[in-house]
């Protein structure tokens, strides 16, 4: 019988509690254990941070780094060179069974649904709250469990996606779209001013003339000083070949105003607006199909971040759409570039 997740000041030197005939994992000894066992405990608060943004529940998050100890505690780790980032991987596959299991009973009626356990203590609430963030919190319960996962994951704890795919089963290149549709919908802050969607189309529009013109300080007025551009790795490496036509330096994130406006200034001049999964952004197509699509996070009526998608595995997933006119009927502009009458 294995020991429950070791708490502070409370560490059991072997990580084992005793039965009465003493059975022990064979493929850990007790050296190991013991070294395990230390190890975990040192990442201990980092991975109750981990599922306390995953799960939002801090009696959850708890639950969930003991059974990510129990598996661990029954594994050979001799061979991971990188325990921390292993403790983490296997918190955050705990996490999103629980999650996975979340969704299934909240499709349950309510007559026929258990009893949740009794709810974190006042402590634990002002912690999740400061931590996390009460608005955060509540946008990140609307999203899947891999987009949730994906999104904490990365955006919270920098975790590459190269670590995020095999977690929730996908590609890297499927974890980043995860990653990249959480965030547009984690991009209206539901306690803070929201811009009305006509503005953000509006708003959108504005930014790509001035970005066509050239229009450095128009470009300046229009983001947001903390502004995030993310650009996946086909569209940097288009940026790259393009270098020495002139085509500004491009990395897979870049941050601030300054960075961001110097990407845009002068070019963008075949992008379209259109709404990307509903909400405002752009997209440039050559022969019908779309190549780049650019996803606007908009707040306060400030461009705040830019996702640049050209990954050809990627923009089929998209659901690009032309910006409806007041009493026009509903189009759908396919993964092609092309619009059709929505089905």
């Amino acid at each position: 019988m294995v020991s429950p997740c070791p708490r502070r000041g409370h560490i059991d030197p072997v990580g084992v509690v005793k039965s009465k005939d003493d059975r022990r994992p064979k493929d850990v000894t007790v050296t190991d254990r013991d070294l395990l066992a230390r190890q975990f405990e040192s990442q201990r608060a980092h991975l109750r941070a981990v599922a306390l943004r995953m799960l939002g529940s801090a009696h959850q998050a708890d639950d969930a780094v003991q059974e990510a100890w129990l598996r661990l505690s029954r594994t050979d780790t001799s061979s991971v060179d990188n325990l921390g980032g292993w403790f983490t991987t296997v918190v955050a596959r705990v996490c999103l069974d629980m999650l996975r299991v979340r969704e299934r009973r909240q499709e349950v009626p309510a007559e026929a649904a258990p009893e949740e356990p009794a709810g974190a203590s006042p402590e634990d609430e002002v912690l999740l709250a400061d931590s996390v963030g009460v608005a955060l919190l509540v946008v990140l319960d609307t999203l899947e469990p891999a987009e949730r996962l994906a999104f904490v994951l990365h955006d919270c704890f920098a975790v590459p996606f190269e670590e995020i795919g095999p977690i929730v089963g996908r590609t890297p290149v499927a974890a980043r779209q995860l990653a990249s549709r959480a965030r547009r919908r984690v991009r209206v802050d539901p306690a803070g001013p929201d811009t009305p969607a006509a503005d953000q189309h509006k708003l959108v529009a504005a930014f790509l003339a001035a970005a066509r013109h050239g229009d450095f300080a128009g470009l300046l007025a229009l983001l947001d000083p903390d502004v995030v551009l993310r650009a996946d790795a086909v569209a940097v490496e288009m940026a790259a070949a393009r270098a020495s036509a002139g085509a500004p330096e491009l990395h897979e994130e870049m941050r601030g105003v300054d960075a961001v406006a110097k990407v845009f200034a002068g070019g963008a001049r075949a992008a379209r607006p259109c709404l990307v999964d509903g909400l405002a952004g752009a997209s440039v197509s050559v022969g019908g199909r779309a190549i780049a699509v650019f996803a606007f996070t908009v707040r306060d009526h400030r461009v705040v971040g830019i996702d640049l998608m050209s990954d050809p595995e990627t923009l089929p997933s998209l659901d690009l759409q032309p910006i409806p006119r007041p009493g026009a009927a509903g189009t759908t502009l396919n993964p092609t570039g092309q619009g059709g009458p929505r089905p």
